[in-house]
């Protein structure tokens, strides 16, 4: 009924959060109806005992401070003007902000609902089709989570007993992989539609571009600086730098008033209160998929297929890919990894690439149509309709999963760096 109940939802067009609430409650009060409290406890415990969650928000408001502030077109000249000769310039510079700046929390959702908000409002500014937009902000934010920091690896080196050092080494080459992959394919599709190349600019004009941006781009040294030096969290960071983006647009820039401010704080307040209403949900709902131990039926399923472990790999990155629609990352982690750590050992599979490879592969199920959550939250963010960013986006998710299947048969493509250095 739990599953019935969302597909009505989904085909009379409900809200995904809704929909996945409503699901939620039905099987509450045909399973336990004592228990739909709870649906409360579940939700807000999850919620507010997820620090890290905070930094959504603060990078939320952080990304309306550098728009309205007009902080967002200085950012982007200067990345235009370095990658401004290229077809698609302002696409180009979305990816490659992402294999650096997506790092910063370690989380897509982070990104994605933090700096893609930046991107998306400024390629639609420039003329690309808002579906468009929104898939690229999508698919580049899958990145950060494979480029070091990185949170799931993090959690894995604790479920596995692997080196996060090695973890964080082996996810590099992937991370750039997937950021050249993305590029190429935006190339592709700029010369195919004619999209804008950036302002190409004299090396006088591109070194006015830089002293004028130097500020903002001050903001990104700041938060990678504060997290790679290990002085803050990421959602410290994003404090700070939400807090250094205001002082900015309000002293240097000059481009913030008190009407400009109140409205950003409305709209970041709206934006927030749509994402935790999405990520609340979808606690709730992992957690009843979790309680009802559908990742270990499946699991039990994966393991009695096969002994052979090319066949077993194949077999684990379909079920991941399938499970990373509907589940969010740490209940994955948290209740399907350990129970195939056994096999992986039994196999001779080596920890460090069997986490980047899974880690790799939740962060591609985040944008996998249809129930993959980046989707929602960049629609949400892009005022666009779903339909037009899964037909987006579909092309970039198969160069995702190209990329995925080459890191799983070809193992030294993510332990070269970690085998040499470590």
């Amino acid at each position: 009924m739990l599953f019935v109940v969302l597909a009505v939802c989904f085909i009379i067009r409900m809200p995904v959060s809704f929909s996945m609430l409503a699901a939620s409650i039905t099987y509450y009060l045909l399973a336990a109806p004592d228990k739909v409290g709870q649906v409360f406890t579940v939700i807000t415990g999850n919620m507010f005992s997820n620090y890290t969650m905070l930094a959504a928000p603060l990078f939320i408001f952080m990304a309306n401070v550098l728009n309205e502030g007009e902080v967002t077109d200085k950012l982007f000249s200067f990345c235009n003007g370095l990658l401004g000769r290229l077809k698609g310039g302002t696409a180009q510079v979305n990816v490659f902000i992402s294999l650096i700046f997506s790092g910063m929390t370690g989380s897509a959702i982070a990104d994605a609902s933090g700096i893609g908000l930046m991107e998306i409002e400024q390629m639609k500014k420039e003329g690309y089709d808002p579906e468009f937009s929104c898939a690229i902000t999508a698919a580049s934010a899958t990145i950060g989570p494979i480029f070091p920091p990185s949170i799931p690896m993090v959690i894995y080196a604790m479920l596995s007993g692997a080196s996060v050092g090695k973890l964080f080494m082996g996810g590099m080459v992937p991370g750039v992989l997937l950021a050249v992959l993305l590029m190429i394919y935006v190339a592709y599709i700029s010369h195919k539609r004619n999209y804008p190349a950036g302002v190409v600019m004299t090396l006088r004009q591109f070194g006015k571009a830089t002293i004028i941006a130097f500020p903002a781009l001050f903001t990104v040294i700041l938060l990678l600086g504060g997290i790679y030096t290990g002085v803050c969290t990421p959602t410290e960071a994003g404090a700070i730098a939400s807090a250094y983006a205001l002082l900015i647009s309000l002293l240097i820039y000059r481009t913030l008033g008190l009407k400009k401010l109140i409205g950003i704080i409305r709209k970041s307040a709206a934006n927030t209160a749509a994402l935790a209403l999405l990520c609340g949900t979808s606690m709730l709902f992992s957690y009843i998929i979790s309680l009802e131990q559908v990742p270990a039926a499946v699991a039990t399923v994966v393991t009695g297929i096969t002994d052979n472990k090319y066949i077993f790999l194949f077999v684990v990155n379909i079920v991941f890919l399938l499970l990373g629609c509907v589940l969010d990352v740490s209940t994955i982690q948290l209740v399907f990894v350990p129970m195939v750590l056994p096999l992986v050992k039994a196999f001779g599979i080596d920890l460090v690439h069997f986490g980047v490879v899974i880690c790799l592969n939740m962060m591609i199920g985040l944008s996998t149509p249809p129930f993959g959550m980046l989707l929602f939250i960049v629609a949400g963010l892009g005022k666009t309709r779903i339909a037009g960013v899964i037909r987006e986006i579909l092309p970039m998710v198969l160069i995702m999963i190209g990329l995925l299947f080459l890191v799983t048969y070809v193992p030294d493509i993510i332990l070269f760096i970690p085998n040499t250095f470590m």
